[in-house]
């Protein structure tokens, strides 16, 4: 019942965001359901039938293209209605995950993951050769055509179409989950030489697998396109598969919107921290690298552990302050060091340095800090152990309950 609940009021959430966000968070909130669709959609074939593909972008991509070449059709104005020329990007996805999925799912384990990262990587090194296709470096340009009695042409109706072709994909995906094929795709995952024993099908099962993921991922890029009313072959590059697997694994592959709470929550932090320091990808790297050493479960594993656990939720609410708190200082310790340490390796301060004279002070946080000096190190070395103690603290505390109970 407590998830039903949830799902409903984030959804009311959703609808009510255009009413209080500013047009550029609006932007960042689409780019945020794009994502989410696509780690789910990544999710069906990893997370649920253990295939890791290390070349998902390939299907997101031609999905973007598909849906722009159905938006420039008849002179620009569309080979179907502006609401629904995501049907292009659905296709496309399908039809190359069709191809993709039939060589790579011959083999399994790391030689599957090998072969969709050359088959993506062979994408490409071809789209920019494919200029009618792909339109080159350049790209492929088109523009939202009015329908249905919208324009297209502001970031509200963008984010309500957005929303609605991600909210109806996710309830398909859910969907796909409780029918015979999605319970057979756990036992890909779980033991497919079982399945084969039984007389099933192993290789069909997991091409059907392949494209289901495709389609989705396919419709997440023609959501892309129409938001962006553009693409080039970049969507192509290796970057973008990368992103989606470590986002799906922040949020968690174990649970169904796992993968979306961490495609949301990973795109929100690039929007809002990549224009306040240019370490934002060490700090990307740094949550996923924590996160799996703590967190193995990924960010939806704490709603799990919270509704699995016997404590009372004063109790599990105490606990949770002190390892966020715990995170939150050991955080600020990290983030010091590393700015610290970006701006004193930057060429333009290391032009200032004279042999024999001291390191000239470093601007930072609203105050000068001298990058030879001791005290400038302690602070942040300080922050990190007492977040760290916390930390240990607050663990060693839950053990010792739970310990207790259990004797």
């Amino acid at each position: 019942m407590l998830p039903k609940i949830l799902v409903a009021a984030l959804l009311i959430l959703l609808v009510a965001m255009p009413g209080f966000l500013s047009p550029s968070l609006l932007n960042a909130a689409i780019q945020m359901l794009i994502a989410a669709l696509f780690a789910s959609a990544f999710n069906v074939l990893a997370g649920q039938g253990g295939m890791l593909s290390f070349g998902h972008c390939a299907y997101y991509g031609i999905g973007a293209f598909a849906t722009l070449h159905a938006m420039n059709a008849f002179s620009g104005q569309g080979l179907l209605p502006t609401p629904l020329l995501p049907i292009f990007g659905a296709i496309g996805g399908a039809l190359i995950g069709l191809v993709a999925g039939w060589f790579s799912t011959k083999r399994s384990g790391v030689y599957f993951s090998m072969i969709t990262l050359a088959l993506a990587e062979l994408l490409h090194a071809l789209a920019p050769h494919l200029k009618s296709v792909f339109g080159g470096e350049g790209g492929v340009p088109s523009m939202r055509m009015p329908a249905w009695g919208f324009t297209f042409g502001t970031p509200t109706e963008v984010y309500y179409l957005t929303l609605a072709w991600v909210v109806v994909s996710l309830a398909l995906l859910y969907f796909f989950t409780r029918t015979p094929l999605g319970r057979l795709t756990l036992g890909l995952r779980e033991n497919a030489h079982r399945l084969k024993f039984l007389g099933y099908n192993v290789h069909m099962a997991r091409v059907m697998v392949f494209v289901i993921s495709a389609t989705f991922a396919g419709i997440a890029g023609g959501l892309l396109a129409m938001s962006n009313e553009a693409a080039n072959y970049s969507l192509f590059e290796v970057r973008l598969s990368s992103e989606v697997v470590l986002n799906s694994y922040i949020g968690g592959v174990g649970v169904f919107f796992g993968p979306a709470l961490g495609a949301a929550v990973m795109t929100f932090f690039g929007y809002a921290v990549s224009d306040l320091t240019r370490s934002w990808l060490l700090y990307q790297g740094i949550i996923f690298v924590a996160v799996m050493m703590f967190l193995p479960s990924g960010l939806s594993g704490i709603a799990v552990w919270w509704q699995g656990s016997k404590q009372s939720a004063a109790t599990l609410l105490r606990y949770m302050l002190g390892w966020t708190a715990g995170t939150l200082v050991s955080a600020a310790g990290v983030v010091f060091i590393v700015e610290l340490l970006q701006r004193a390796l930057a060429d333009d301060y290391q032009f200032l340095l004279v042999a024999g004279q001291a390191w000239p002070a470093i601007q930072l946080f609203g105050r000068a800090w001298l990058p030879g000096a001791v005290t400038t190190w302690l602070l942040p070395l300080a922050l990190l152990a007492i977040g760290i103690a916390i930390l240990k603290f607050t663990s060693a505390r839950w053990q010792a309950l739970n310990d207790g109970e259990a004797a």
